[in-house]
């Protein structure tokens, strides 16, 4: 059954009587209270809206030791993490010291032999090469003995990053991280490229030899990879967040970076076009699998070369390994469905699952646990060894369940975890492996109601046959782009006629329905489309073929690869 929200209070709907009914309602339901406040929110302003990062705790500071280290030709490193924010953010930084003319080279740390953030070996290294300044890229927060190690070999360090501090902060030179206790920019939920691009801003406002040889306004062509970092990195896509991804996708789509440009042909996506679901889909997966299934400096590699040969080879070899990643993330997830309905033989699958294999690879486990959450509505934790030590993993809540809560209630098994409500990554401790699934349904069972409810559904607003749907699609299209924090609106529609049912795809597990309204308002069906249906609809589809109605929860979106870009409907649910 799904259900609409509860009407605005009418406080705020008179606060926000220049709208109509359904901008107002879902300005209320994203915090937003005033015609000021939803101006902001519709209209983000680079100019009106992008702070001055001087204002920041220690970014003062940090840039203008970067602003020496450019004047005196100190060697700067940039060290950043390997993932899609890591990346795009080392990026950020690469190109804004190439163009102010600085000593400097870029280090990305291998995920399968060094592990995230800094490591002694590393610094070593660079320490030998001549490296004065260490600055970081999403990470280094945590990193106390490396910083002392860095600063006993005569480098100092600047630490950017997001994540949360713990209680000893690192002896950096400076430590710009919004997280940090004492900060009072009035936003603080960036990501680890959108540091590094803030950083960037800062030293070109404080200044630097050769300085006016670079244009006002430069910077905003750095926001192709603050935006890219800012959307796959799921940060809230609000606030000055909200400013770097949409002008992150304008810049995107006409950037002159020729990697960008080949990797979006390799993906098949249309840079012109380009949104915030092919960034988060598309693109970023395949930045990811540098990672996972290779050498991140591919990706890092594909984004700062001029030599389009060199480009169009990179795109395809990332396009390569994502294939690869795929593959053998399906062979994981078969390996799961043996495993499973073999222990459904056997009787009920317990109320959390837990899987592992010491060949399965952690960075893959991820997109298996989601699956697998989806088909079995239920928690879902899946290990593997990096490295051939410790086993790691990734879980999915497989509804509304809180997966921290969940670990939280058997913390002692774990070394480290952590996440959202609906995913996350833990570490488990040698001795606990095979009790992980027992001790995860022991803390289920002890949870609180309200961490273990049914997920309920619930649309903005419900589509009746006089409604146009080009209309509604560009009233939604003002709250793009969409994300964390900013979730697509959803819309139902009742018992609506379903005149065909289609599915498509090498395995036939997509989805395609022709619908129909009774009066004949439409001109031509509407389309209603989802991707692995099978997968994520589940029971939903019983008898989907024999049924003459369907009632559905779904957003809206435009169908960019047919003529005239139609408004189709993407399937979320189906009622059973």
């Amino acid at each position: 059954m799904f259900f609409l929200y509860d009407p605005i209070d009418p406080d705020i709907r008179e606060a926000l009587k220049e709208h109509d009914d359904y901008t107002a309602s879902l300005l209320s339901r994203r915090g937003i209270r005033t015609l000021e406040e939803a101006e902001a929110f519709l209209s983000p302003s680079y100019d009106a809206h992008i702070g001055d990062p001087l204002t920041m705790l220690n970014m003062e500071k940090a840039a203008r030791r970067v602003a020496a280290a450019i004047d005196i030709g100190e060697r700067i490193t940039v060290w950043s993490d390997y993932d899609c924010d890591g990346i795009p953010g080392g990026v950020v930084l690469h190109d804004f010291l190439k163009k102010a003319g600085a000593n400097f080279d870029n280090y990305i740390p291998h995920r399968h032999l060094e592990g995230y953030g800094l490591n002694i070996t590393g610094i070593e290294k660079l320490a030998k090469e001549g490296t004065k300044l260490i600055i970081t890229v999403d990470s280094g927060i945590t990193d106390v003995a490396e910083v002392k190690r860095a600063n006993e070999l005569g480098m100092e360090v600047i630490i950017t990053d997001h994540h949360l501090p713990q209680d000893e902060l690192p002896p950096a030179y400076a430590v710009v991280d919004p997280k940090q206790e004492g900060e009072t920019y009035p936003y603080r939920d960036f990501c680890g490229g959108g540091l590094a691009w803030k950083l960037a801003c800062a030293v070109l406002a404080v200044g630097f030899i050769g300085r006016e040889r670079i244009v006002p306004g430069w910077e905003k062509w750095l926001l192709d990879m603050a935006g890219l970092s800012t959307i796959a990195d799921m940060v809230p896509l609000t606030g000055e967040n909200r400013v770097i991804a949409k002008y992150g996708l304008l810049v995107m789509r006409k950037t002159p970076r020729i990697g960008f440009q080949k990797l979006c042909a390799a993906a098949r996506v249309k840079q012109q076009l380009i949104t915030e679901d092919d960034v988060g889909f598309m693109i970023a997966p395949r930045v990811n699998a540098a990672s996972r299934m290779g050498n991140p400096r591919d990706a890092f590699d594909l984004f700062t070369t001029s030599d389009e040969s060199r480009a169009d080879a990179l795109a395809k070899e990332l396009e390569r390994i994502n294939r690869s990643r795929r593959a053998m993330g399906g062979a994981v997830t078969r390996a799961a469905h043996e495993r499973l309905e073999a222990r459904k033989l056997e009787g009920e699958l317990p109320a959390v699952i837990a899987l592992g294999d010491p060949d399965w690879r952690p960075g893959l486990l991820g997109l298996v646990a989601n699956a697998l959450a989806e088909e079995y509505g239920r928690p879902v934790f899946l290990w593997g060894r990096e490295g051939g030590t410790t086993a790691k993993g990734s879980c999915r809540a497989g509804g509304s369940i809180s997966v921290v809560a969940l670990m939280q209630a058997a913390a002692d098994v774990f070394e480290d975890f952590g996440g959202h409500r609906a995913s996350g990554g833990f570490t488990v401790k040698d001795d606990q492996i095979f009790s992980l699934e027992e001790r995860l349904c022991n803390a289920l069972a002890r949870l609180p109601a309200e961490d273990a409810r049914e997920e309920v559904r619930y649309a903005d607003r419900e589509l009746s046959p006089s409604d146009i749907l080009s209309q509604e699609m560009s009233r939604t299209e003002r709250f793009a782009p969409f994300g964390m924090d900013n979730p697509k609106p959803a819309f139902v529609l009742r018992e609506i006629r379903l005149a065909r049912v289609v599915w498509f795809g090498k395995g036939e597990e997509h989805l395609r329905l022709s619908l129909i309204r009774d009066d004949g308002f439409e001109e031509r069906p509407l389309e209603a489309i989802a991707f692995f249906a099978r997968r994520d609809l589940g029971n939903a589809l019983t008898n989907l073929e024999s049924r003459t109605h369907v009632t559905l929860l779904g957003n809206l979106e435009r169908d960019t690869f047919t003529r005239g870009q139609p408004v189709r409907l993407r399937i979320i649910a189906l009622s059973a």
